[in-house]
């Protein structure tokens, strides 16, 4: 936890921009897997943390900027709960550490926001994500279940992303621990990864590595050698001499701030002649795009930076011809890299993501509507403190390439005669995260062997 005067300074700046009204904060409660008492790991809401610090279920609060209040509304434990969990902080401690100096129960708060809805007080709510959420906006204010999303606050939202998009000093070194325990899974995999081994016994020792660091996964492991699924969760395939392995983890440090890195690394070792010539494009439009991170230039020209790299090189390769600008342009490119560059980064893996990528990641912005492009979650022009990911990657999926063929698409940039000799090559890329400051970009924590040099000796 910080200071209670960084909770007190955050939540100041947020009353000055929202200006009225009452700013309702949901908080994250126990969630079951099969029975209420068996619970998934708990994590609290995001938001809740950056304003309140409080990392506990069950609370909720408010800042009512009109009277000037600001109210963590939770239940003390009983001794059954006790029992179980042991002795906690009580309500009131909790809330002094973060400098919150009137609490109350939990039934309290939908009569508060009863009196002030009968009031016509506004009440501004971020969108919710979880169902929890929404039942407790239906009984507190009776929004319908369905309507829950589109009647939050969008002054809200915006206030809320336009704090937390520029990070601290004090956030940047929470977000570089976290990091430096991701690099440190990464080299772990690296080095660990034999012939005959199970995915699965490559995801288990990554995880350990965040745990045994006082910490979490930012997010379910990606360690596969079917690279080509950009999200591929299955583990249960056994590594043999020639497969890739794409490795997609991430730690989430005791702070909740997060790393998010991607390697790809041969199980023999070296890289076979194929994978060698198509890794090194997607290094080159790895380094392309950090070339081009400074303050003042969009991140969709940076992405595009890297797409016409890899472009290019499918060019040299004869997977691609003609005028690669028009290629890019158009969206041919997509066959072959179908995902964005990178998306920001912070409490959450891909930043605050429930408030909305047409905020967080375009301000406000409408996002394009083409096939790869509209997968990039950040176009926004970068300003120093933004926190991302830089993330090309190649990706031959037969089921793309057999529907784009028969549909006869961007023939005129497109050599599928060359393309379908690779449908078995599987799919890989690395990633990086990156703080942008004043004249430039800084890569955050240690490096990890992206070259194929630095790849191989890895291996050795």
């Amino acid at each position: 936890m910080f200071t209670k005067e960084t909770y007190q300074k955050r939540r100041e700046l947020l009353k000055s921009t929202v200006k009225s009204g009452i700013l309702l904060f949901l908080g994250n409660d126990e969630c079951g897997m099969n029975y209420a008492d068996n619970t998934y790991h708990y994590r609290q809401d995001s938001t809740f943390l950056y304003f309140f610090g409080s990392d506990y279920a069950g609370l909720n609060a408010i800042i009512d900027i009109d009277e000037n209040r600001e109210i963590i509304f939770g239940d003390e434990l009983s001794i059954d709960h006790i029992v179980w969990i042991g002795t906690q902080p009580t309500i009131k401690e909790k809330s002094e550490a973060v400098g919150i100096y009137e609490t109350a129960p939990s039934g309290e708060l939908q009569d508060y926001l009863s009196k002030a809805s009968s009031q016509g007080r506004k009440i501004h709510y971020l969108p919710p994500y979880r169902p929890e959420h929404q039942v407790k906006l239906l009984n507190w204010l009776n929004i319908h279940l369905n309507q829950a999303v589109e009647n939050s606050s969008a002054e809200f939202v915006q206030a809320v992303v336009n704090q937390r998009n520029y990070k601290s000093e004090e956030e940047i070194i929470q977000i570089e621990e976290a990091v430096n325990i991701t690099a440190d899974m990464h080299l772990t995999a690296m080095r660990m990864a034999k012939p005959g081994m199970k995915e699965s016994e490559i995801a288990a020792a990554v995880q350990e590595v965040a745990i045994r660091a006082g910490g979490q996964l930012s997010f379910p492991t990606i360690a596969t050698i079917n690279g080509q699924t950009l999200h591929n969760h299955y583990h249960g395939n056994t590594i043999k001499s020639g497969d890739m392995v794409l490795i997609d983890c991430g730690a989430e440090n005791g702070m909740h701030y997060a790393g998010d890195m991607s390697s790809t690394f041969p199980v023999s070792k070296t890289f076979t002649e194929r994978q060698r010539e198509i890794y090194q494009i997607a290094l080159n439009a790895h380094e392309a795009a950090i070339a081009e991170l400074r303050p003042g230039v969009r991140f969709k020209d940076v992405h595009l930076k890297a797409c016409k790299t890899i472009a290019e090189g499918m060019k040299q390769m004869g997977f691609m011809k003609g005028d690669m600008d028009e290629a890019v342009q158009q969206g041919a490119h997509a066959l072959f890299f179908q995902c964005g560059l990178g998306h920001m980064m912070g409490l959450d893996v891909h930043d605050m993501e429930n408030l909305g990528e047409v905020y967080v990641g375009y301000n406000g912005e409408a996002k394009s509507t083409q096939f790869g492009l509209k997968s990039l979650r950040l176009g926004r022009e970068l300003e120093p403190g933004f926190v991302l990911t830089i993330e090309p990657g190649i990706y031959f999926i037969p089921e793309l390439i057999d529907r784009w063929k028969a549909e006869k698409k961007f023939t005129d940039f497109i050599n599928y005669d060359k393309v379908e000799q690779y449908k078995d090559f599987g799919g890989l890329r690395n990633e990086e995260d990156f703080l942008i400051t004043n004249d430039g970009a800084r890569l955050l924590g240690k490096p990890i062997p992206k070259t194929i040099y630095d790849v191989e000796s890895q291996r050795s």
